[in-house]
Formats: C-alpha cells, structure tokens, sequence
C-alpha cells in the first residue's frame, strides 16, 4: 500500500470505549491487531456498527482499511471461494490473504460419463501435509461447441455432480447466458468481456449479479473494459492479462505491473484479482507429457508472480502436488512459525512398556514423525517439545530445544505416570544433547536414527534388548 497507516489512525476512528466485546483489553490493542491482520476483523467492534453516531468513522475506517486488491467471492455458502483481497507484494511484508485458486477445465464436447469422472477426480483431489488439507478450488467449463443447448447441459450435468464453484468460459454471449441461467443460483464467474463483447457480457453480469472476467493481451485495451464495465455497475472483476507460453516474459511483466499499479500506485482499475491460464501450454501440438511439464512449469511461475486464480487441465498428481504445495508454502504467515502445540501425543495403543520418543513442535518435522510412527503401526508415547517452531537440529543448534526443555515437557506431560521404565528416544540430530538430557531428567537416552523413517525399526532392534 502506498499510503502507511498505524493503529493509533486506526484507534482515532474506533469509539473508544474500552467495552472489550471484541475480546481486546481495550481498543488500542484491538486496533494493533485489526491492523496486523490476524484474527482480529473491524466487524468484531460492535459499537461501531450498532451506533448509528458512528457512521461516517465506519466508512472511514472501512475505507482505510479496503485491500488494494478488491476480494471477490465465487460460488455460494461454504462451497464458496475468495479471490484476491491482496494487501500487500511479497509475503515477508504480512501474510498473503486468499491463496490463488485453482481450477480445472472441463469442455462441452466431453462424452457425460468421462465428465462425470473427470468432475468426481478433481473434487477428490487431496492430500494432507503439516495438517492442512489441499485439494482443487474451482471448475472451468469451456464451449467448444459453441451451442447454447449444449453447454447449458454440461453446466447442468456440472452442477448436479459437484459442489465445487464454477467458472463459465465463453466469448458468445448467447451460450454464455445459456449456462448462466442453468447456473445462476451457484454464483459462477464469467469467461470473458472482451473489447468485442464488453457490454453484452457487463449487462449478464449485472442481470445475473455474477463477478466477471476482463480479457486482453493489451494493457490499454484491458484497462478500457475495466473501466467500461465499472462505468455500467459491474464491481466483481477479475483480470485476465493474457498468458502465453512463448511470450512468458511478457506474461510475468503484465502480471507484475498490474500488480505494483495497485499496491504501490492505488491504481483503481488495476485493483482486481488476476487470473492466469495455464492450460495455454495444451495448445501447442507437442506430447503430452511434455505439455503437462510445460504447464506445470508455467502455473508455478504464475502462482508466484501475482495469480490469484489458475485454470489448469491437467489431472495429474505429479503436476498438481507440487503446485497446491508451493501454494501453501507461499501463503503460510511469515510472522508465525509453522507449528503444532507441545503435548504429548499417542498411537495405537501403547501400555507402561511401550517406548516413549521425543520431536519438536515444527509443523513439518511432526507430521513426518507422525506419519511415520502410524504407518508403521507402532504403540508408543510422542513427547512434542516446544523448540518455538523450529526442526530438530536448528533447535538444538540455537538452543531452543535444551535438556531443560525435555525435562518440562517429560514433567508436564506426565509421562512418568504412564510407563515404568525410565528411557527417552531422542531424534539422531540431537544427539550431542544425549549426555546433558540424562544428567538434567534422570531418564536413560537412546538416540535414535536422523530420519524418523527408521524408528520403527530401531524400536524393533534395540528396545526390547533394553528392557
């Protein structure tokens, strides 16, 4: 944002009441954190809506605080996606609101059943990493054949197979409708108001209450339909620049002028979410494997170039777990670390033999120890220290996790109370703090291997040996 604001401007609009119905001790610490964007949302002050006094520092406050980047909502209820809402360039200046959404194509030309699979594939799309969920956001369903019957059936048959929200991609403002009566309870988003059809499209869009998509390849004429159809009462714009495999550093150009035009200018018309399409790298006649590399290749370089949105077609886990992974790595809190609360944790069903193992509270580190202690099917105790987010060996190097620690969690968790022995595994990257837990806790040590994938083993080896 070019305009800097501090929680005391903000404080000067709240009502100052000190009422704490927020959950703040008082409105200056409600403030700081409305400011930092955490938890904290300005509809949280109930006076400052419920008081009719209150309404011109309302809108100011609402106005100070609008992301430069407009948020728009696709879909309805909880199967609903937020797009955009950016208030800031890179991640290290505070978190990335609204991770970029990620659609997959479908056509009106697919016979139903192989669109019924293919609709069914990518709403189960899933994986669990760090203990977050990442599956596939959107549906595009493109007019091949530019039939309005037609498409109106596959959104139909769309609609009735999947929750998901759906994107409506067609240039011909008749199949356009078409779909958009069938789906209009859904709130899809509209494929696209170009420089030829930017009115037809606008006056769908308001008559169907639908965001809509601005398309060009030309930054003037992209920002004339913008214009244009905020001129009519269209406010849910997204913008799609254009995205071409040859020309890919132009590509990254545009998005990244779009993006500093808002951010760093409060450049209005450029202020919408952008939308990338990766599924470009399809319409080059190569192999097909080498088009699922060139489009994996081209929505990874989108998504960290600005994307809020990408339609991608292919259905392939090697191309699509990377890219929901880099996804969430670019959108994790920069200010928190990624972590899990310390405890002690179960699997199976361990008794007072059962072996007892030690790991930090860094997110990743944890689920992978996690991970590996319940597919091998173990029955042990998991101590989870707090190392303030950090792995193992990053810990013990910057003394965040000392013999001290292991010795508040061992008490805290009262484990003691739960076995009869007296024997901690540690992870093999902590070994050199072996002699120190020992002499601190009283409790043997076993050091265990650097990779957990290998404590089942070790556990099977040495600690029946021990005991």
């Amino acid at each position: 944002m070019s305009i800097k604001i501090g929680p005391l401007d903000i404080y000067n609009l709240l009502p100052r009441t000190n009422c704490k119905e927020c959950g703040e001790s008082n409105c200056m610490a409600f403030a700081a954190k409305l400011l930092d964007r955490t938890t904290i949302t300005l509809d949280m002050c109930i006076p400052l809506f419920a008081e009719e006094k209150y309404v011109e520092k309302l809108n100011k406050l609402q106005e100070m605080l609008r992301p430069p980047v407009e948020e728009i909502t696709v879909g309805n209820g909880e199967n609903s996606v937020k797009i955009g809402g950016k208030l800031v360039l890179y991640r290290h200046e505070l978190k990335l609101t609204n991770p970029t959404a990620i659609a997959i194509d479908v056509t009106d030309q697919m016979l139903e059943s192989d669109l019924i699979d293919r609709l069914k594939t990518a709403e189960g799309f899933a994986f669990t990493r760090i203990g977050e969920e990442l599956k596939l956001n959107m549906i595009a369903i493109r007019s091949l054949s530019g039939e309005p019957a037609v498409f109106r059936k596959t959104v139909g048959t769309t609609i009735k197979t999947t929750m998901m929200p759906l994107i409506l991609c067609s240039l011909d403002t008749n199949v356009m409708e078409a779909g958009l009566i069938e789906a209009k309870e859904r709130n899809p988003l509209i494929y696209a108001a170009t420089t030829e059809n930017w009115k037809e499209m606008g006056e769908l869009a308001l008559m169907y209450g639908c965001p809509i998509v601005a398309s060009s390849s030309n930054m003037g004429s992209l920002r004339s339909i913008v214009n244009a159809l905020t001129e009519m009462g269209v406010q849910d714009i997204i913008l799609d620049p254009g995205t071409t495999l040859g020309g890919l550093s132009q590509t990254v150009d545009m998005f990244t002028q779009i993006r500093k035009s808002a951010l760093r200018q409060d450049d209005l018309i450029f202020g919408h979410p952008i939308m990338g399409v990766p599924l470009v790298a399809w319409s080059k006649k190569e192999r097909r494997e080498t088009s699922k590399w060139n489009e994996a290749c081209l929505a990874s370089i989108l998504l960290t170039r600005y994307a809020d949105l990408l339609v991608m077609h292919s259905l392939d886990v090697w191309s699509l777990l990377p890219l929901v992974t880099l996804r969430q790595n670019l959108y994790t809190d920069p200010r928190k670390p990624v972590a899990v609360d310390p405890g002690l944790r179960e699997f199976g069903t361990p008794d007072e033999n059962s072996p007892v193992a030690l790991t930090t509270n860094f997110s990743l580190t944890y689920f992978t120890v996690a991970s590996d202690i319940e597919s091998s099917r173990l029955d042990c105790y998991l101590l989870v220290a707090d190392s303030e987010g950090l792995s193992v060996e990053t810990a013990v190097a910057g003394r965040k996790l000392t013999a001290v620690k292991v010795a508040d969690i061992l008490e805290s968790s009262k484990i003691g109370d739960k076995v009869k022995h007296r024997k901690l595994i540690i992870p093999g990257r902590a070994a050199r703090l072996s002699g120190e837990i020992e002499q601190v806790t009283g409790w043997d040590i076993l050091v265990g291997p650097e990779d957990s994938s290998a404590l089942a083993g070790m556990i099977r080896k040495r600690w029946n040996a021990t005991n």
